[in-house]
């Protein structure tokens, strides 16, 4: 098995730029967005932080964490968000630890439970998180699934 780099945005502030612009890639969120939560994380504004894996200087995954994404229960917060893994490195239990490294960062900080919605079924059971309730997400039309991790 491969050996990652997996750390916070705050251990390596000087990301934060390539890091945000990664995040827009993939979820099409502007990048000014990602920004402006990585710099409330980065100057201690909130707890609510950035986790990456990187293979070398390559980051392959990622996750952040915010108040609410982008769905109708405003009072189940935080939510973990943009959880990515390039395709190349799925299936590898990547994703697993840094949900697990967040939800355990979290936690030392009296922060928990955590919440995050997800089409996916099967997936993040295996890593703890258990389903809550249906979500309306801004502007669709089907509900989607939150989940909750205690």
């Amino acid at each position: 098995m491969n050996e990652y780099n997996y750390f916070t945005l705050r251990e390596k502030p000087e990301l934060k730029d390539e890091a945000a612009e990664w995040f827009h890639s993939k979820w099409g969120v502007p990048k000014k967005a990602y920004l402006e939560c990585m710099d409330s994380y980065l100057s201690g504004e909130t707890e609510y932080g950035w986790y990456l894996c990187m293979d070398n200087d390559k980051i392959i995954s990622g996750l952040g964490v915010i108040k609410n994404d982008f769905h109708n229960k405003k009072d189940l917060f935080p939510n973990i968000c943009a959880v990515y893994t390039e395709e190349e490195y799925r299936c590898q239990g990547i994703a697993g630890k840094l949900l697990n490294m967040t939800v355990e960062d979290l936690r030392s900080k009296s922060i928990t439970p955590v919440y995050l919605v997800t089409d996916h079924t099967g997936f993040y059971e295996r890593y703890g998180w258990e389903f809550y309730c249906e979500a309306q997400g801004d502007g669709e039309i089907e509900p989607t699934r939150l989940y909750i991790h205690k």
